[in-house]
């Protein structure tokens, strides 16, 4: 069971951050991050199976790759401003985390261009 793995990981680095918060702030910031790189990499082979069943499912579907390949993305960027944002928060940098968050969601809108002229285009072909 993978998850009882990161959820055990993220207990002992959490109490070990607590620890060395007090004595070494800066390694408890580094031991963090650490952990939270190390559980990303945990989960690429689960990422990567989700990714996998989605492009057959879109394949069946006739739906085009590059549609899905845009939606990998944006979902790449939540995830990653998430796990950014909340690094910068446990360096008490929490207006940094913002900034990290305010980019994503620029970012976001600007990956959704493409889909969301494909969606108007259809709706014009509907209607006309």
């Amino acid at each position: 069971m993978e998850i009882a793995q990161v959820i055990g990981l993220a207990i002992i680095v959490t109490v070990l951050g607590a620890v060395l918060k007090q004595i070494k702030p800066e390694i408890a910031i580094q031991l963090s991050i650490l952990a939270g790189v190390t559980i990303f990499l945990l989960i690429m082979d689960k990422i990567r199976l989700v990714v996998d069943l989605l492009q057959k499912l879109a394949e069946q579907a006739d739906i085009s790759s590059y549609y899905l390949f845009i939606v990998l993305k944006i979902v790449g960027v939540a995830y990653l401003a998430e796990l950014g944002g909340q690094i910068c928060r446990d360096a008490g940098e929490n207006a940094l985390a913002t900034k990290v968050e305010i980019a994503a969601k620029v970012f976001v809108v600007i990956l959704a261009i493409p889909i969301i002229a494909a969606i108007m285009e259809s709706m014009m072909k509907l209607l006309a």
